[in-house]
């Protein structure tokens, strides 16, 4: 499976938000606002803009790949 990493605890801290505020801005419940922030569930992108937007951010500022799991297959053929 592919890690999506993120930022969104940061982003909330610093705008002084809680995970139920930023639930109720983006449309969710607390509890997937939380599940995102510790890993446990990647957003749909549609989900990720809208958090992206919430913090007047971009989609890649909050949310980035590890490089292992966006590098291409390379076959030497």
């Amino acid at each position: 499976m592919v890690h999506l990493n993120n930022k969104i605890k940061q982003y909330r801290k610093d705008a002084n938000l809680t995970q139920s505020d930023l639930a109720k801005l983006v449309g969710v419940r607390r509890e997937t606002i939380a599940r995102i922030e510790r890993d446990l569930y990647n957003p749909s992108l549609l989900l990720a803009e809208k958090i992206a937007r919430a913090f007047g951010a971009s989609i890649y500022d909050v949310f980035s790949f590890d490089e292992d799991d966006i590098r291409l297959n390379q076959s030497t053929t």
